[in-house]
Parts: structure tokens; sequence; C-alpha cells
């Protein structure tokens, strides 16, 4: 007669997670360890400074970059065309059946040339000057918000005036209402007279870009002025995108309006290839940050290792019960994991909101430092005047005379802040992982044994 086998009973896995958290939980709050909690704030304060750095140093990156697209360079350029067939292209991008869906956002046309200006002040400076329509800002929005007019506004309708950077009016100490004189190296090689080289324009606008280079050297002007054809500047087309990552679909369409409408020896430069070199100097550049910064998480990690190694060793025999008990080799594992996921996962929480509220409020932030600062500095000098010292100057962060910015730029991106807070979260998860490997080799039998 055989004997009958009962059914093995499988427990379900809420009520393993159940216990499991349970004894996780216990480890982390009820332990008289201070690991947990340095731990903790050492991912909060890695997820908090990189959150607030990468936000800073997108704010200068995507304005420097914002400049360089939206005024001079452009998303696409149309090159090696003739003078007289600019319009004609500028009407065949505009009316393409696929402009909705490259997201055409404007169309300029330009012409550019370098030059020598002199001013009030001796001596001469080099001038980039860029010939644009009279009307541009009215199509080109991301022009017109880049563009800030201190004195003046974008007024090039009288061929004679002439709008100067913020930094290039100031070092030729010129204003509103001056007359400037460019003085076209060109000119001369190409003309008769060498009179014909030299233009006289009346400033009727002073911008600043944000961008350096450009309010140094950079004078706008009628783009129809008599100067650009007595220095053959050729003519050229800049296309703005909605969405500037689709340049390259834009350029193989655009490539193929051309050809059928006659235009194949037109050249399509697109934004990457016209400033690879700086733009790859900038993804450089954060990257880097990224992994300096980043090292914050793999001491944290490594502390968290470390801790929960100590911690395996030091409960070998709770270990050895709860196997005894029926926890199988993962379940028991588990409970340590889920010490340093918890432990991730809290201190990237914490991290985060504050992180969050510096990065979107960091002008605030800097002026609390500094007033904090300055006000110990102001007791310092005040305690110092008592002993006959001298005063020291004010404490700033980024000050004007230093840093070519009016106030500090923040850009905060989802998927980099995302990121970052799953960084901090893994790093922890990881650390407790390996750490808890030893636990496999543990047998509860070996461990009772003279308990």
């Amino acid at each position: 007669m055989k004997k009958s086998r009962l059914p093995a009973v499988k427990t379900p896995l809420s009520a393993v997670f159940a216990w499991v958290f349970f004894v996780a939980s216990r480890y982390i709050f009820k332990g008289r360890s201070s690991s947990p909690v340095l731990a903790v704030l050492g991912i909060a304060t890695g997820v908090l400074a990189l959150i607030v750095i990468i936000a800073v140093m997108n704010g200068f990156q995507l304005g420097f970059i914002e400049s360089i697209l939206e005024i001079s360079s452009f998303h696409l350029r149309l090159e090696s065309f003739s003078d007289e067939k600019t319009e004609e292209l500028k009407e065949i991008v505009l009316a393409a059946p696929s402009k909705l869906s490259l997201g055409i956002q404007a169309v300029v046309p330009f012409r550019e040339f370098q030059a020598l200006s002199r001013g009030r002040r001796q001596g001469q400076q080099a001038v980039f000057v860029r010939g644009m329509q009279e009307n541009t800002l009215s199509f080109d929005k991301k022009m017109e918000s880049r563009l800030d007019f201190e004195e003046g506004f974008f007024d090039i309708e009288d061929k004679k005036n002439i709008l100067l950077g913020t930094e290039l009016a100031r070092r030729m100490g010129l204003g509103l209402g001056d007359e400037i004189s460019l003085f076209s190296i060109a000119g001369i090689l190409s003309a008769e007279d060498e009179s014909s080289g030299l233009e006289t324009f009346v400033i009727s606008g002073i911008f600043r870009t944000g961008y350096y280079e450009y309010d140094y050297s950079w004078a706008i002007i009628n783009i129809e002025n008599p100067v650009f054809f007595v220095n053959e500047s050729e003519a050229k087309i800049g296309i703005k995108l909605t969405n500037r990552f689709h340049d390259r679909a834009a350029v193989e369409q655009i490539g193929k309006m051309l050809q059928a409408s006659g235009f194949e020896d037109v050249k399509i430069t697109s934004w990457r290839d016209y400033n690879r070199s700086f733009f790859g100097a900038l993804r450089t550049e954060k990257l880097f940050m990224f992994i300096l910064v980043g090292l914050i998480f793999i001491v944290v990690g490594l502390n968290i290792f470390q801790a929960q190694r100590r911690s395996v060793l030091q409960r070998r025999e709770e270990i050895g019960l709860l196997r005894a008990v029926g926890g199988t080799k993962k379940a028991v594992r588990f409970v340590f994991v889920l010490d340093g996921a918890i432990i991730g996962f809290t201190g990237a929480s914490i991290g985060l909101v504050p992180g969050l509220i510096i990065a979107a409020n960091i002008q605030k932030f800097f002026e609390l430092v500094e007033n904090i600062v300055n006000g110990i500095i102001g007791v310092m000098n005040m305690i110092a005047a008592l002993f006959g010292a001298g005063a020291q100057g004010n404490f700033s962060i980024f000050s004007p005379a230093v840093f070519y910015i009016k106030e500090i730029p923040s850009r905060i991106l989802p998927v980099e802040v995302l990121i970052i807070f799953m960084f901090g979260f893994f790093s922890a998860l990881a650390a407790a992982w390996f750490a808890s490997q030893k636990i496999i080799k543990i047998e509860p039998a070996e461990v009772l044994r003279y308990e």
C-alpha cells in the first residue's frame, strides 16, 4: 500500500515580501548603527549637489548655444547661390509641403563681412558686420527674444542706421545717435577708389545678447546697403526649426526640394557641422562634471557596501534562524538588498526636493548665501575696526566684474533629473546586492550548532 503525500504548500509571494519588508525595516529603523542615516544623508547630498550644479551648467551652456543658433549660425544654412535667387529660394522653402513636418519657424536672408570701425575714441576695432532685412524680428521671434536692446531698438529701415553690441559701443565710447565709420579692407582691394570702402553710419540701437563675442564685435545693418556689394558679400539664407535636433531630416528633405526646383548646387549646412568643435567641447565638459560630482555616489556606495557586509557578519545567528524557520537564501538575501533600496530611495528623494527648489530659484539662493557671508564679513570688519584694521570688500559668488552675466542662469532638464535620481538609488542598491553575497554561503546548521 502506497503512502499518500500531502501536496506542497507554496507560500504566497505577498506573504514572503511582507516578512522580508518587516525584517528589513527593523534592521534600518530599529538598529543601533548610524550607518543607514549617514548613507541616506550622503546620497541626499550627492543628488542635491548634482541637480544644482548640472542645472547651472545647463543654464550657461544652453544660453551660449541658443545665442549662437538663434543669432549667428541658425539651424540650417543655404549658401552658394546667386543674389537674385535669394527671394525665390526663400519662397520655395516657406511654400514647401513638408514645412509643417519639418517644423520650419523662420527663413532669414543675410549677408556678412569683416570690417574695421572708428568711433569717438582713437584707434580701430575689428567688427563683424551682419546685414539683415529691416523686418527680420517680425518673423524671427527667437532672435527677437535673444536681442535685449539697452538703448534704441531694431531700426535699420534707413540704410545709414547701424546696431552695435553693448560691449563694442562701450569700448568705442559711443551711444545712441552717434556716428561710426566702417572701413572695409575688402572694399579697398576690390574697388578702384579707396574711399569706396569707407561708410559712415548712425547708431540706432545698442543690443546685448549675453554672449560676449557678439556683444564685443557685432554690428547689424540693412542687407540692401551698397557696402555689401562693394565687398562682393555672398547672400545666404538661415533656416530655423522648431526642434534643432531634426536637422538631419530637414537637410535631406530640403535637399530633395531644391534639386526638384533646379537648385542642386545650393549648399546646405547643419548647425552640427558649423559649430562641431564648440558644441563638442561643451558636451565633454558636461560629461566630466557628471563624473566628478558622481564620485560622491561611489564613495557613499562603498560606505554602504562596508556597512552591509559588517551587518551580515554581525547577524549571522539571525540569518541562520531565519533560514531554519523556512526562509530561503534568496528571501534572506533580499532583506539586505531591500535595506539598500530603502536607503537609496529615501536619500535620493530627500535630495531631490530641495535640489529642484534651489535649482529653480538659484538667483535667490546665491543672494541668500552672499547676504549671509557678507553679514559675517560685516561683523568681522566691525571687530577688526576696533583694533584699527582696514575693512574688507563685499563677497560675490558670480561678480559682474569677473563674469559676463547679469544673473545666474539655471535650466532643469527632467531627463537629467531622472538620471541623477536613479543613479543615487542604484548606487545604494548595487552596494547592498554585492555586500549580501555572503548570505548564500551561510548554512543554518553551522551557525546554530552551538547556540
